[in-house]
């Protein structure tokens, strides 16, 4: 039929030019008629996209125009080492069409064996803007998909979001024409299979948007323009002035990636290179200095510690009881959240009640590292050009004290002068070796290229359970559900930071939100599993230290899961139903399981054990909280495992599983 169709094409003046994947399956059709560049996307007998245009606009023109020629056709096969990941090495393999147009722009498809991806080169020299650009995704049939709206826009700004989005789960026709949404978001194909739209590799250019489009079961994207004018706003920087264009560039160079990672099965999802394999190469040489690792943190909890003869809050008295608190528990880092700091600078004004360099000594003789919290707005020092100064005078200062790293808050945007910022900032930081948490901005490629940035937020964390109010007869957001379909679509493009470690666990029927007593929806196992399911190279634990040492076994079982892995194995899993997984860390595997709020049996495979007996700690769903009764029920128990026997795992409602297998 394809050879048919690409003798029609000939006759009609089309040309039709394909790319497999290295296993056959995963197939790109690209197709020129003079006027239009269109691919579409099947794998094996399933039909992804449907033709679906490319293009670009500079400086007033299409960049793409004409038939073009192939200028390169081949099978790549590499890989790459990752510093801070989940696996010690990526395997980047791939079936390559360059197609090279008038004007020396170029078009690079790529097809993976789990997904395929373009990019377009932008061939003018000269600097020049882009005006736009035309990403089209025509879907065979109205399916369901997975959509993550844009909400609670920054001073009603279109584009200035935090990236926190629960998903409305809807069908491409229901979608709301009016609203955008953020990647990735998953179309749900026929037998189970998914194809996730994502962005990947954004540097010095916004990130992607998507709409829905003209077409019948079709999305299309948008993008921030760039800004004119901007203003501080409590602690964003908002934009009062938008271009025409989206972005500005200066010389030959490579657009971001348009990628559509594509699943027989939702748990191949769960461990998907695809973001770090189109993310821009590593670009820090020395990474021996980088130490992911777990944190103790205040702000969730309200720096809230009782039992003790200090006023706690926002003080040095405080803040060492925390490290006493990191240390007894093999943590590696405390954060010093919002509220050291003065409001304009983060030297000046500084709160008296805390004495930084005291803490930085104090943490220094019990091995624990301070981390603290910025505003973007204050790290750039509300300079709206690049805000490098600002960047360099505050990462010396505090470098130079001893300070590890930067919590970074209140991005909330994506535009071109936001991500060139994010890139600066991190190289800046590495200059310093100091380590970078991202919040209001989720991953674009930054962590590849540089690797000191450990951490992003961009997720709907455990800190919406302070404010979430009830509805009817539980809370307003089913968060279980949530909590197993992120590990399928936010943690596609990268770490995320949400926060995990509740110590107070609520079944459906008695949550409620409370700001200094604060509580999870679902149970103890369920908070514990996520240390293993959730890529995050620099862990929360989010509550307060006195309820940790109030649940000691808790947290002795937390503080042995390393924050970074050399292997990870998807088990099994639905995309918001359940999720498990495996990971390795030298001769040790730990595995979490999560479900949603329907208690369930799973079947586990154990053969990525190996032979032999093997000795788990397993942290488990106790008698209670199966009955929903009591959330924070657990068991905590001994056994040995086999690899041939497999093993069956049952998860109460909003529960949880994990184990530490040597």
């Amino acid at each position: 039929m394809l050879l048919c169709l690409m003798a029609m094409a000939a006759r009609a003046g089309v040309k039709v030019n394909t790319v497999a994947s290295p296993n056959g399956k995963v197939v790109v059709t690209v197709t020129t008629n003079g006027e239009q560049l269109l691919w579409q996307v099947s794998s094996a007998d399933t039909e992804v996209l449907q033709p679906s245009a490319i293009q670009a606009v500079v400086d007033g023109r299409p960049v793409i125009s004409g038939n073009g020629s192939v200028s390169r056709k081949q099978l790549v096969k590499s890989a790459f080492k990752t510093p801070v990941y989940r696996q010690q090495e990526v395997a980047d393999n791939y079936g390559l069409l360059v197609m090279t147009f008038g004007g020396g722009t170029t078009v690079e498809f790529r097809a993976y064996d789990d997904g395929a991806a373009y990019r377009i080169g932008i061939g003018n020299q000269k600097a020049t803007r882009v005006d736009g650009e035309t990403v089209q995704l025509r879907f065979p049939g109205d399916y369901k998909a997975f959509v993550p709206y844009v909400n609670d826009l920054r001073n009603g700004e279109r584009y200035t979001f935090s990236f926190e989005s629960y998903y409305d789960e809807q069908r491409l026709s229901q979608m709301y024409p009016d609203s955008l949404a953020i990647t990735p978001l998953c179309v749900c194909l026929p037998d189970g299979q998914k194809a996730v739209v994502m962005d990947c590799g954004v540097e010095d250019y916004p990130g992607m948007m998507l709409k829905k489009g003209s077409e019948p079961n079709s999305l299309v994207a948008e993008f921030a323009p760039c800004v004119l004018e901007q203003r501080p706003n409590g602690l964003n920087i908002i934009p009062t002035k938008r271009a025409s264009y989206i972005a500005q560039i200066s010389g030959r160079r490579m657009l971001p990636w348009r990628a559509v990672v594509i699943s027989q099965d939702d748990a191949q999802l769960l461990t998907c290179d695809m973001a770090m394999r189109l993310a821009p190469e590593q670009r820090l040489a020395d990474t021996s200095w980088i130490r992911p690792g777990k944190v103790a943190w205040d702000w969730w909890n309200n720096t809230n510690v009782w039992g003790v003869d200090f006023q706690s809050g926002m003080n040095t008295a405080t803040y060492k009881f925390y490290i006493d608190f990191a240390q007894k528990n093999h943590l590696e880092y405390i954060i010093i959240d919002e509220g050291w700091s003065g409001r304009e600078s983060l030297i000046d004004n500084l709160n008296p009640a805390i004495d930084l360099k005291e803490l930085v000594l104090y943490g220094n003789s019990r091995g624990v590292g301070i981390i603290l919290w910025s505003s973007w707005r204050n790290m750039v020092g509300n300079d709206t050009q690049d805000g490098r100064e600002a960047m360099e005078r505050y990462m010396q200062h505090y470098a130079q004290m001893g300070i590890k790293g930067f919590k970074v808050d209140f991005f909330d945007r994506d535009d071109q002068h936001c991500i060139g910022s994010a890139y600066r900032m991190a190289e800046v930081a590495a200059r310093h070796h100091l380590l970078l948490d991202y919040h209001g901005l989720k991953p674009m490629g930054v962590q590849r290229a540089w690797p000191n940035v450990v951490n992003f937020e961009g997720v709907k964390g455990l800190e919406n359970s302070k404010w979430e109010p009830r509805k009817g007869d539980g809370p307003l957001h089913d968060q279980p559900r949530y909590d197993v379909t992120i590990p399928y679509l936010r943690m596609l493009c990268g770490q995320l930071d949400y926060t995990p470690g509740a110590m107070d666990n609520a079944t459906r029927d008695n949550f409620f939100g409370n700001n200094n007593h604060p509580m999870s929806q679902g149970t103890r196992a369920h908070q514990v599993a996520m240390y293993v399911v959730f890529d995050a190279p620099l862990q929360m634990l989010a509550d307060s230290p006195t309820k940790y040492m109030r649940e000691q076994q808790t947290t002795d079982f937390i503080s042995q899961i390393p924050t970074t892995f050399d292997e990870s194995v998807p088990l099994c899993g639905q995309m918001g139903e359940y999720v498990a997984i495996a990971r390795r860390k030298g001769n040790t595997w730990y595995v979490g399981a999560m479900t949603n709020w329907t208690s369930r049996t799973l079947k586990l495979d154990l053969s990525f054990l190996g032979t032999g007996n093997h000795e788990a700690q397993v942290f488990a769903d106790g008698v209670n909280a199966f009955s929903s009764k009591e959330a924070m029920d657990y068991q905590l128990s001994r056994t040995t495992l086999n690899a041939t026997e497999g093993l069956t795992v049952k998860l109460a409602p909003g529960g949880g599983w994990a184990a530490i297998i040597r």
